[in-house]
């Protein structure tokens, strides 16, 4: 049953490449270049300044945002760089796809407030900076779909063969009368 099984994953794997999901060496440029981008981001993000918009009258909920904005932006460089060395783990593509989308929540916010707050210059700045990785961000989007679907057809692939392998280890055993016939 364990041969059935393995036999079913290496099927699976070899079906799933030919299906056209990108290689994990191209993926990788793509995750170290994410990452270089969420480190580019911030030095644009130390451009703004917050204590001076809440003394203009913004909300000091403003401040937590650009931190956690910074974090984030850290968080996603460290963590491209961590997956861009086994890509293929759909868990961690996930966590850092999410990263992602909430950072760019988060900045689209932060970018509004510098602009009413401080000016174009610095919110064109952060806006400049996060748009230059969005032609990677959707190539990484579309490998986690890929990779998604192919993981699900590995496992549809890997569950068939094992009901087949159950199926033919607890067949009946024809008797020695009706194999006389």
């Amino acid at each position: 049953m364990l041969f059935c099984a393995a036999a079913a994953l290496v099927h699976a794997q070899t079906s799933g490449s030919a299906a056209g999901l990108t290689p994990p060496w191209d993926v990788a440029v793509i995750l170290n270049e994410i990452g270089a981008n969420a480190g580019r981001l911030l030095p644009a993000l130390d451009q703004l300044d917050t204590k001076a918009w809440v003394a203009k009258g913004a909300s000091d909920t403003y401040t937590a945002q650009w931190q956690s904005c910074r974090d984030q932006a850290r968080a996603l460089a460290d963590g491209a760089k961590a997956l861009a060395r086994n890509p293929e783990r759909l868990a961690p593509s996930l966590e850092l796809y999410f990263r992602t989308e909430g950072l760019d929540q988060m900045l689209t916010s932060l970018e509004d407030a510098a602009r009413r707050y401080q000016g174009s210059p610095a919110a064109e700045a952060v806006a400049s900076t996060w748009a230059e990785g969005s032609v990677n961000r959707g190539r990484f989007r579309t490998y986690i779909v890929d990779l998604a679907a192919d993981r699900e057809r590995q496992y549809e692939m890997m569950d068939k063969e094992a009901q087949r392998c159950r199926n033919s280890l607890f067949a009946p055993v024809p008797s020695a009368a009706g194999r006389k016939k």
